[in-house]
């Protein structure tokens, strides 16, 4: 199965689920933000790599949208801000004063660090814009890089730590 038909068929899956537990009756406008790669290993960041990040963000808010809980926002009005934030996911908060300013009421930033080709890490974070509190995120690690081990990890957190209500 190609990967992006891959990608798509997890995330249709986590959202499968979350349609049998109930969506919010009011979607929260979120500003999701590009995924940013972080290669902690000597190793130089592949093409497939920076595919499969973009691919990542992609389904992310797809999910996040078909979840009926989120309504994904265009960040146009604040692409200058996101543009001088080097990465987003470590900018002190500064995710949470962007998405405010883009009218949403919560900021989504997801990351994925690789240590080696074996152990990487999906993280995501969701913030209220109004506090800057965390209110949901999750990461998980993951064994190999490849995009089935990337899919398995966004479904694992978009079922155990985004849909649920977990923290």
């Amino acid at each position: 199965m190609p990967a992006r038909n891959f990608f798509a068929f997890i995330v249709l899956a986590a959202l499968a689920m979350v349609a049998t537990t109930g969506a919010r009756a009011e979607a929260l406008k979120a500003a999701v933000f590009d995924a940013v790669f972080v290669n902690s290993s000597p190793q130089e960041t592949t093409p497939e790599e920076t595919a499969r990040i973009a691919a990542l963000t992609a389904h992310l808010k797809e999910a996040l949208e078909k979840s009926g809980q989120y309504h994904v926002i265009d960040l146009a009005s604040v692409k200058s801000q996101v543009d001088s934030v080097k990465d987003i996911h470590d900018c002190n908060g500064c995710e949470a004063d962007i998405a405010k300013a883009a009218g949403a009421q919560v900021a989504v930033v997801a990351w994925v660090q690789k240590v080696s080709n074996l152990i990487l890490n999906i993280n995501i974070r969701i913030v209220d814009t109004a506090t800057g509190a965390p209110i949901k995120g999750g990461s998980v690690d993951i064994r190999g890089n490849d995009e089935v081990s990337w899919s398995r990890g966004l479904k694992y957190l978009l079922e155990e730590h985004v849909f649920n209500g977990r923290r």
